[in-house]
């Protein structure tokens, strides 16, 4: 035998691997403990690949902040299960931080940065396919900034410190302090994870959810055979409500439901006796989206059992 027990042991560590792989790996590279992790590697990247077609629906959502920066990220799983694995916690929590320190654009961008161990993000997220086997994957990520001020991030249903369902960072442009900006921003992050607003003002919703709108009012108009002036007004009326009601800024606030936020933001400023801008937000849910397949369990028992 050319290595040793604390070689497996070694092995295993690095890799996650089960100690007969390890073993097998071993013997097959002469004891050669860096191309036994090349093999076990080339392994699990057969049985991620085998893997990637399953829908990865559940998961978790991850944020990091910094100061006048804050990051969300979604990595999602098979199953609810794997969310509370703390390998797989590990892992989102240390991508979103990587997120945040290298601000990088977009998942590819993530993908590619260096994992804290030395390997990419995408090496470490494919061993963990292999370990922890289930299906993973890194789906998107948002990046919010100020000038001067503070990035107030939110956890709604925390799975740990950072991790959950539903991640909110608000950005408050403003030169007050923590004392104030913290607690206004927690507030009004809450909100925005229960209300959730399309877009921070009227003019950011999209166009084409707009033009949507427009189209079901004015065939609901059609239907009430008033004239076609009075349509038109019908029509306006509807879309305006529907932007005031999706817009951050025009929404009731959720603690009083009479508040739009725009003056919930206004009146900490002047209470302040400063400046506070309210200038950008991210919300991710996770699995938003994400069109979940339909599994009938009887059926997938009976098939694993080869009953017919």
């Amino acid at each position: 035998m050319a290595y040793t027990a604390a070689d497996v042991k070694n092995l295993r560590e690095r890799t996650g691997a089960g100690m007969m792989d390890c073993k097998k790996a071993l013997d097959e590279t002469g004891g050669d403990i860096e191309a036994a992790v090349d093999a076990l590697r080339a392994k699990g990247l057969a049985a991620a690949a085998k893997k990637s077609s399953r829908t990865a629906a559940e998961g978790l959502v991850g944020v990091a902040v910094s100061g006048t920066a804050g990051v969300v990220v979604e990595v999602n799983s098979e199953t609810d299960f794997v969310a509370k694995n703390d390998q797989f916690q590990d892992f989102v929590r240390k991508a979103t931080q990587v997120a945040l320190d290298t601000a990088t654009a977009d998942i590819d961008a993530l993908k590619a940065a260096a994992y804290p161990d030395g390997d990419t993000v995408l090496d470490k997220l494919t061993s963990n396919v292999a370990t922890i086997g289930e299906n993973q994957q890194l789906r998107r990520l948002q990046h919010v900034r100020v000038a001067s001020g503070m990035v107030v991030p939110y956890m709604h249903n925390a799975a740990a410190a950072g991790l959950g369902k539903i991640g909110v960072l608000v950005a408050l442009e403003s030169p007050a302090g923590a004392d104030v900006l913290e607690p206004l921003g927690k507030q009004i992050a809450m909100h925005i994870a229960a209300a959730f607003p399309l877009a921070l003002t009227a003019d950011d919703l999209d166009p084409e959810l707009i033009a949507r709108e427009r189209k079901i009012a004015a065939e609901k108009a059609a239907e009430s055979g008033k004239p076609a002036e009075v349509q038109a007004k019908i029509v306006d009326g509807a879309v305006a409500k529907y932007a005031k009601d999706n817009a951050l800024l025009s929404q009731l606030f959720v603690i009083d439901n009479k508040t739009p936020i725009a003056q919930v933001v206004a009146a900490a400023a002047k209470a302040a006796g400063t400046t506070i801008t309210l200038v950008d937000y991210a919300r991710f849910q996770l699995g938003e989206g994400i069109e979940k397949e339909a599994t009938d369990f009887a059926a997938e028992v009976a098939a694993a059992a080869g009953i017919k």
